[in-house]
């Protein structure tokens, strides 16, 4: 007996989880257990097809708020300013989120796409606040291509309090426990998943402390405004609190990719059927739990075999 545990799921992609049966030298399929606090839409499909049990844990820590979560127009900004000034001044700290480290990195965007899109940078966004906005505030910032050390100096000093605003990439989405940190301000939020926005949610809100999220979408100075369907998919977020009813919203918006494949999202092409028929794919996990309980070889109905006969293609999940 096997057993594989997955933490922090939604960062693995489809091959990766897929790699895990490779360590096994007996080929067994291992017992799996994946963890998130925000399940991707090709997991919760694959739950609803019957192919993962769920388990919910749906009960905040003792003592833990709700994060009031804010989809920030421009012309409120400065007003986001004042208010993280509020918060700085009774004691608290602040994450800033941007999509890239510079304008320029390569592995993202171009430097001319950066610019056209508005998508914003933590230098960038660093140089900006610091230089002018809260000149008089201590600030740092975190990347992943940052030596460990430095990244552990930075982390340091902002969990002791000595950095007031933290300006970061994703690379503070999990792991990270400041309890102090009341405000995330997330810019070019559009750029981001369901899944990440509410991770990175997930970092403020951990103390008796009012917590608040704040997204701002759209290009840079609000040139380009953000699509109707950006601000639905931010909405979402700012309505909802629950880590699976929003995977569901996201399986709604980006579909569950392919079964036997490695996209992760996207919607199938269903002949007869709609994905979101819960009803009728009850009936038809309960009519196939009951053939594989009379015959798990499938020997019975060969043209069903043959059909099925790529199931061992599919990954852990």
């Amino acid at each position: 007996m096997a057993l594989a545990i997955i933490d922090e799921q939604h960062r693995f992609g489809v091959d990766q989880r897929k790699a895990l049966m490779k360590k096994n030298p007996n080929s067994n399929v291992p017992h799996l257990l994946s963890m998130t606090a925000t399940p991707i839409p090709r997991s919760l499909a694959l739950a609803l097809y019957g192919d993962l049990d769920v388990s919910v844990i749906d009960e905040m820590p003792a003592g833990r708020k709700k994060v009031l979560t804010y989809a920030v127009p421009e012309e409120k900004r400065e007003g986001a300013y004042n208010f993280i000034r509020g918060q700085i001044k009774q004691g608290r700290q602040v994450f800033v989120i941007c999509p890239l480290i510079d304008i320029s990195d390569p592995l993202r965007l171009s430097e001319s796409e950066a610019s056209k899109l508005g998508v914003k940078s933590v230098k960038e966004e660093f140089e900006k606040l610091d230089k002018k906005i809260f000149l008089d505030i201590n600030i740092g910032f975190l990347h992943g291509k940052m030596k460990t050390k430095e990244k552990e100096e930075i982390m340091r000093d902002f969990l002791d309090n000595k950095i007031k605003i933290l300006v970061s990439t994703s690379v503070v989405e999990v792991g990270v426990d400041v309890p102090n940190a009341t405000v995330m301000m997330i810019e070019s939020a559009d750029r981001f998943g369901l899944a990440q926005l509410h991770q990175f949610r997930g970092r403020v809100g951990r103390s008796e402390h009012q917590s608040y999220c704040f997204l701002f979408a759209g290009g840079r100075d609000f040139e380009i405004l953000p699509s109707d369907k950006t601000m639905k998919r931010l909405q979402a977020l700012v309505n909802c609190y629950n880590g699976f009813e929003l995977a569901k919203m996201d399986l709604k918006f980006r579909g569950p990719g392919e079964v036997y494949g490695t996209a992760q999202k996207g919607f199938p092409e269903l002949k007869i059927a709609s994905l979101f028929d819960y009803q009728l794919m009850k009936q038809a996990q309960d009519a196939a739990v009951k053939l594989i309980n009379q015959d798990a070889s499938l020997n019975s109905w060969p043209e069903l075999k043959e059909k099925a006969g790529g199931w061992e293609k599919a990954h852990l999940e």
